[in-house]
C-alpha cells in the first residue's frame, strides 16, 4: 500500500523560513533600486556641470515626472493587472522569473540614461516637454516598475502559499522589513556613494547590479517551489484553479476587497511619494546639511524593519487587524500635519519621521495578511494585482502632482515652501482613517475574521 501523505517543505519551519529569506532578498534589492534616486534629487536638479560636474540640470517637474513614471505602464497599459492573471494562470515560477528579468532590464536602461548626456527634448505623456535624458530614464524606470510590482504580488502569493495556517502576518512583516532595509540603505547611502564614485550613475549602477543578484535568488527559490508542488501532487492535493474572467465578479462585488484596495491607495500615497521629496524637505524647511539629509527619511524604513514583524506577530497571535490599520492611518495623518506646520526644528522632523515609521509598520503588517481572509487562494494573484494596480495610480500620479506643486511654490532664490504639499499628504491620511473604519464595520458584518488571530 502506498503512503501518499508526504510532508511538504512548507510544513518544516526551517524550509519555509528559508524560502521567505530567498524571495525577500529579491524584494530588498528591488526596494533599494526604487528609492535610490530619491536622495539624489539635489544632484539631479542642480545645474548641469555644477556639484563637481555631477549636476544633471533636471527641473522639479521633470523629477516629479520621472518619479511617477514608475507606475505609468502598470496603470495605463494595465500591465500589472495582466501580471496578476499571468500569476494565477502560469504560476509562481514563470511569473517570478519574468518579473525579475523586467526589473533588471529596466534598471539597465535607467543606468544607461543617467550615465550619458543627450541633447534636445521630447514630448511625453503626463510630462510634457522634457529633456531626452529624463525621458529615457523614465522609460527604464517604468519598465522596472512593471517588473517590481509583478514581483511584489508574486512574493505575496509565495508567502501565502508557504505560511497559511502558520505565521502568515509575521512572515509578511519580515518580508516587508527586509525590503525596507533596501529603502533605508538607498536613502542613507545613495548620495554619499554617488559623490564618492562619480555621480548619479554610480548609485544607479550599483542598484542594477543588486537586481541581477535578486533575479538569481528567485531562480534558486524556483527549485524549492518545484519540490513543494511535487509533494502536493503526490498527496493528491486539489490543483490550483487557473484564472477565469468570470471570477472577476467575486472581486468587484466584494466591499471588503475594495476597502482594502482604497486603503492601500491612500496610505501608500502618503508614504512612498513623500519619501521621494523628503530629503529636499529636510534641507529647505529644517536646514539639514544636504550630505546627511537623507539619513532622516532613512529612519522610517529602519523603524519598520523591527516594527512590521512585531505588529505582524501581534496580528498572528491576537488578531485586531482592522484596528491596527485604523491606528496606523491616524498616525500617518498626524505626521503630515506636523510637517505642514510652521515648525523648523530638525528634532521635531526626526520625531515625526519615527512616528511615521510606526504607522508604516502598523498598516502593512495588518493589511497584506488580511487579503487572503477576504479572497480565495485561486484568485489571490489577481486580487493582489488589482490592489497593486490601484496603488500604482497613486504612485504614478502623486509624485507628478507634488512636483508641480513644489515648482509652483518655489521662489526666485530657489527656496521651496512645502506647506501645500504636506497638506495634500495629510489629506490622504484622513481619507485612509475613514476607509479603515469602514473596513472594520464590514468585517463585523461579513465575518472575514480580520480581528481574529491567524495562527490556528
Amino acid at each position: 500500500m502506498t503512503d501518499n501523505n508526504h510532508k511538504k517543505l512548507s510544513d518544516t519551519p526551517a524550509m519555509r523560513w528559508t524560502a521567505l529569506v530567498i524571495v525577500s532578498v529579491t524584494m530588498m534589492f528591488g526596494y533599494f533600486f526604487t528609492d535610490v534616486m530619491s536622495p539624489l534629487e539635489p544632484l539631479l536638479t542642480a545645474a548641469k556641470g555644477s556639484e563637481n560636474g555631477m549636476g544633471l540640470g533636471w527641473s522639479s517637474s521633470e523629477y516629479g515626472f520621472f518619479s511617477g513614471a514608475y507606475g505609468l505602464m502598470n496603470v495605463y497599459l494595465l500591465l500589472l493587472f495582466f501580471g496578476g492573471i499571468i500569476l494565477d494562470k502560469f504560476g509562481i515560477r514563470f511569473t517570478g522569473v519574468l518579473s525579475t528579468a523586467l526589473m533588471f532590464g529596466g534598471a539597465l536602461i535607467k543606468w544607461w540614461a543617467v550615465a550619458n548626456q543627450f541633447d534636445g527634448t521630447m514630448w511625453v505623456p503626463f510630462g510634457g516637454e522634457v529633456q531626452l535624458q529624463v525621458a529615457y530614464a523614465a522609460l527604464g524606470f517604468a519598465i522596472y516598475g512593471v517588473g517590481c510590482e509583478i514581483a511584489g504580488i508574486t512574493v505575496s502569493k509565495v508567502i501565502v502559499k508557504w505560511f497559511t495556517g502558520h505565521e502568515l502576518a509575521l512572515a509578511m512583516g519580515l518580508q516587508v522589513a527586509l525590503a525596507h532595509i533596501g529603502t533605508a540603505v538607498a536613502l542613507g547611502a545613495a548620495l554619499p556613494f554617488a559623490k564618492a564614485f562619480g555621480g548619479v550613475s554610480a548609485s544607479v549602477g550599483l542598484g542594477a547590479a543588486c537586481l541581477c543578484i535578486g533575479m538569481i535568488s528567485f531562480i534558486v527559490y524556483n527549485v524549492m517551489d518545484k519540490k513543494e508542488d511535487e509533494v502536493s501532487i503526490a498527496n493528491a492535493s486539489e490543483p490550483e484553479e487557473g484564472f477565469k474572467f468570470s471570477d472577476l465578479r467575486l472581486l468587484f462585488g466584494n466591499k471588503g476587497f475594495w476597502y482594502i484596495t482604497l486603503l492601500c491607495l491612500m496610505f501608500y500615497a502618503g508614504v512612498f511619494p513623500f519619501l521621494k521629496f523628503a530629503t529636499k524637505l529636510m534641507v529647505f524647511k529644517y536646514g539639514v546639511d544636504p550630505d546627511v539629509a537623507g539619513l532622516i527619511p532613512a529612519t522610517l524604513p529602519f523603524g519598520t524593519i523591527f516594527l512590521t514583524p512585531f505588529f505582524g506577530g501581534i496580528y498572528d497571535k491576537y488578531g485586531k487587524g482592522a484596528t491596527l490599520m485604523i491606528i496606523g492611518s491616524v498616525l500617518l495623518t498626524i505626521v503630515h500635519v506636523i510637517f505642514a506646520l510652521p515648525i523648523d526644528s530638525w528634532a521635531i522632523a526626526i520625531a515625526a519621521m519615527i512616528v511615521l515609521g510606526v504607522a508604516f509598520g502598523l498598516v502593512p503588517s495588518a493589511m497584506w495578511p488580511s487579503v487572503p481572509k477576504i479572497i480565495p487562494m485561486k484568485l489571490l494573484g489577481t486580487a493582489y494585482a488589482m490592489i497593486f494596480y490601484i496603488q500604482n495610480i497613486g504612485l504614478s500620479m502623486v509624485p507628478m502632482w507634488i512636483g508641480s506643486v513644489n515648482e509652483k511654490n518655489t521662489d526666485a532664490s530657489g527656496f521651496i515652501d512645502y506647506t501645500e504639499s504636506m497638506v495634500i499628504f495629510a489629506s490622504f491620511g484622513a481619507v485612509a482613517i475613514i476607509i479603515a473604519t469602514l473596513l472594520l464595520l464590514e468585517d463585523k458584518k461579513k465575518g472575514y475574521g480580520l480581528e481574529k488571530a491567524n495562527i490556528k
